[in-house]
């Protein structure tokens, strides 16, 4: 097997289309905002991406067939004006390695580059440490201009955060596609990291769709935000019950 290997199920016919990415990462943010679009939007898969650079695993599914892991992609077409055409990049893994995701990236760039991408949107997760009622959506962009652009719409741009930079897919893309020549932009929604957070998803989303001009229903992602409130509300009360030491019982044990 090739380092990396895409296979083609159909090579649409796409006007200048804007490429979004949302792999597995913190909290799951870029995923699940990625997969809910796809789902919202109908979008149609178009190819598969195998790589030794993803972990050496398969998945089975409830009638027992097996699915090798991959990366896939799928494609949209604008339906009125003010819309873009979309190419959505899901899957299952990141790089392992990170020669592997500097060649992932460059594989995804050249599918870019292929269909004529105008811009490029990756979504992520922005790790703050602690559960948030209400995540923010940090930004990072190519240009001065998509920077003043992102902010009108309710991205938030600081010297200071993401203060560790931003790695992965999400990073090396803008980074890469900055070398291109094409337009692109990270939406990062804050997250506890601790769970997978559809919450910051949906504020990641309600940003991203604002930018592409579409419109979309939150539900499915509201629904799964609760079962999340649930479960951290349960580990509070959990924490709250738990006896803590007296001053007396803490010492060292040599």
């Amino acid at each position: 097997m090739e380092e990396i290997v895409t296979q083609f199920i159909e090579k649409p016919k796409l006007e200048k289309p804007v490429f979004v990415e949302g792999l597995p990462g913190v909290g799951n943010v870029g995923k699940l905002a990625a997969e809910h679009l796809i789902d919202e939007i109908d979008a149609v898969k178009f190819a598969d991406i195998y790589s030794k650079h993803f972990p050496p695993q398969i998945f089975v599914n409830e009638d027992g067939t097996i699915k090798l892991v991959n990366n896939e992609l799928f494609y949209k077409k604008a339906e009125k004006g003010g819309q873009s055409d979309l190419i959505l990049l899901v899957g299952d893994y990141q790089g392992l390695t990170p020669e592997g995701q500097y060649e992932l990236a460059d594989v995804m760039l050249g599918i870019a580059k292929e269909f004529g991408t105008s811009r490029i949107y990756t979504l992520g997760g922005y790790a703050v440490g602690k559960l948030t009622e209400k995540p923010k959506v940090y930004g990072a962009a190519t240009s001065v201009e998509l920077v003043e652009e992102m902010k009108k719409i309710g991205a938030t741009f600081s010297k200071t955060d993401p203060s560790g930079g931003i790695v992965g897919a999400s990073g090396l893309l803008l980074g890469l596609g900055k070398m291109r020549g094409i337009d692109a932009i990270c939406l990062m929604g804050e997250t506890s990291g601790y769970f997978v957070d559809p919450k910051s998803a949906e504020a990641v989303l309600k940003v991203l769709t604002k930018a592409l001009n579409i419109e979309i229903d939150f539900a499915e992602l509201e629904a799964k935000a609760k079962q999340i409130d649930q479960i951290t509300s349960k580990i509070r009360e959990l924490e709250e019950n738990i006896p803590r030491p007296k001053k007396d019982d803490l010492g060292y044990i040599g």
